[in-house]
């Protein structure tokens, strides 16, 4: 069998297991605790309103979009799914093996997972050159829209688990307060989102990263602190997406090309 049909079966597959293990794990559930359950022991700020766990919908209908494009006949020699093929199937690993090390409690673990699975995403974001130049719209729709989705959400999900894994480990946190803690948090959630919005202008990932502040704040209304910060944090992100945009448009991102 030719090597590129091999690798977009690979990809058709690795996906089709990333979405049982996640389908069973709240379905069974996995060691008789659900994924909500489980992140409710910890009792951090850094924690998101159980509605903004829907995107995981969207972001899974995005990637079967991405599965059946790349497996077509006419991609399947493109050099950018090529060159990220088996990097998406060790993402799916990496997601898969999250979900049964958060089930089973083995809370350290999860972090390497989770940094497999960023480091992974941040690959093929790369590769995909998603701000670095154009592609048909069927490529923007079908390919780079599901890894900025994919990508904006575990940027927020990898500084969650961060924060989790802390809190497990019984850190004093230096002395500062966990509101102050959270803060700082979002401020470097929203200085990772400005680096993205301003070199890749990219509205997908920014889109992510606002519904996830705002999920916060929601979740924290009752700490002002922490929700005034979140709705702020919300805002200068819509302004670095405008502001991404618009350079987009005019050429002028640090990393655009024709």
């Amino acid at each position: 069998m030719n090597k590129d049909v091999i690798r977009q079966v690979v990809v058709v597959l690795a996906l089709v297991v990333v979405l049982v293990v996640n389908g069973l794990a709240n379905a069974l559930p996995l060691n008789g605790l659900s994924t909500g359950e489980i992140s409710d022991r910890f009792d951090i700020y850094f924690v998101l309103a159980g509605y903004v766990f829907s995107i995981w919908g969207v972001i899974y209908l995005a990637l079967i979009g991405f599965a059946v494009y790349q497996a077509l006949p006419s991609q399947r020699e493109n050099p950018r799914l090529r060159a990220m093929g088996y990097p998406f199937a060790l993402s799916c690993l990496a997601n898969s093996v999250w979900i049964f090390l958060w089930h089973y409690l083995v809370f350290p673990l999860t972090l390497v997972a989770m940094l497999v699975l960023l480091g992974t995403l941040i690959f093929i974001y790369l590769r995909l050159e998603i701000g670095c130049g154009r592609v048909s719209a069927a490529e923007t729709w079908l390919a780079r829209v599901p890894f900025s989705l994919y990508l904006g959400w575990i940027t927020v999900a990898t500084i969650a688990n961060v924060t989790q894994l802390l809190y497990y480990l019984g850190w004093g946190g230096w002395g500062i307060a966990p509101e102050v803690w959270a803060v700082i948090m979002l401020v470097v959630g929203s200085a990772v989102a400005g680096l993205v919005a301003l070199t890749r202008g990219d509205v997908a990932y920014m889109l992510v990263i606002v519904w996830a502040f705002v999920g916060i704040a929601v979740k924290h209304a009752g700490t002002p602190l922490v929700s005034a910060t979140a709705w702020a944090m919300a805002g200068v992100a819509v302004v670095m997406l405008a502001a991404g945009f618009v350079l987009a448009r005019r050429g002028r991102l640090l990393f655009a090309r024709p």
